[in-house]
């Protein structure tokens, strides 16, 4: 794997923010707009699934990183647990939280796959040691 020099070039960190794009676009609807409060559980639970990857990449060892992508992991089934509120509300329809489901899938599967590749390299590490 090339060096990544920027969180931003992570494929986990990209898929995060199309996650938030959605979620943003989704809480915008007229009846869901006017729930502050759900609105805010939401956005933030999406922001900070994206906002721990660029942290977690930043952290002086690997094993930090995975510490807080893992808070990204937890992040994201908040904000899809959230989804299911707005459901329930009829702010968002099925169709919709399927989309919501996919795309969080998408940045857990990306999460996971990276912690793995840290986590190979954290104990490749610490064998060498």
């Amino acid at each position: 794997m090339a060096t990544i020099k920027r969180f931003e070039d992570l494929e986990c960190w990209q898929e995060a923010r199309r996650f938030v794009q959605l979620v943003y676009q989704l809480s915008k609807k007229d009846r869901f707009s006017r729930d502050y409060r759900l609105v805010s559980q939401i956005t933030d639970s999406a922001v900070s699934s994206m906002a721990n990857i660029a942290e977690g990449f930043h952290r002086k060892s690997n094993k930090d990183f995975m510490k807080f992508l893992d808070y990204s992991r937890a992040s994201i089934a908040e904000t899809v647990s959230h989804s299911y509120i707005a459901l329930d509300q009829h702010y968002i329809t099925e169709e919709e939280l399927e989309l919501v489901k996919e795309r969080a899938d998408v940045v857990w599967k990306k999460v996971n796959n990276f912690i793995t590749y840290l986590n190979k390299d954290v104990k490749r590490t610490n064998r060498n040691k």
